[in-house]
């Protein structure tokens, strides 16, 4: 059940920094971007767990930025425990934490949790924290496989949504969300 997103098509905001670092998640906004553009997810034996869409995406985010001035780079992931960056473990949120220290800003390309998840990596870093892209739902999927290690991704529904504010209670790793 991953997340549907619909990328920010002005990026004017993000002329403000001179430097940004794109910090994407690689499951739920690369599901989106394969199912929107009617793409296959992933080319097992081409392209491991990268999908196309979603790369294009991430570059022309990239060099729009860099078009005008602003140093930029990707947060890269390479390991498949790394993909889904809400998961990630305490090791990479250090490696993030070195690497804010370096921009101006982050653009998060993923869902709340995501972003909380680079808040919580980068402390009290002067870095801005930036959200790349809207939530709108949760997609209902069914995967294709296919003899030629192609996966594809069959949209059956979204279910929409609104976040709520929750308030976080609890401490480390251990932390709690309470509903209101």
């Amino acid at each position: 059940m991953p997340f549907i997103f619909k990328g920010y098509k002005d990026i004017s905001e993000y002329y403000q920094f001179e430097s940004v670092l794109i910090v994407p998640c690689r499951f739920c906004p690369a599901a989106s971007s394969a199912v929107r553009n009617n793409e296959t997810y992933i080319k097992l034996f081409r392209r491991f767990m990268k999908t196309d869409s979603y790369e294009r995406y991430v570059e022309s985010l990239k060099s729009g930025l860099e078009k005008k001035g602003i140093r930029t780079d990707v947060f890269r992931s390479r390991l498949i425990h790394q993909f889904v960056l809400c998961m990630w473990t305490s090791g990479r949120r250090k490696k993030l934490m070195k690497y804010a220290k370096k921009y101006d800003a982050m653009i998060v390309l993923g869902c709340e949790a995501a972003m909380q998840t680079v808040r919580d990596s980068i402390g009290s870093s002067s870095c801005r924290v930036i959200q790349g892209m809207e939530s709108e739902g949760v997609m209902s999927i069914q995967p294709r496989f296919s003899l030629t290690g192609n996966i594809t991704l069959e949209l059956e529904s979204i279910t929409p949504f609104s976040p709520r504010e929750t308030q976080p209670v609890g401490i480390g790793a251990h932390r709690l969300v309470k509903e209101e």
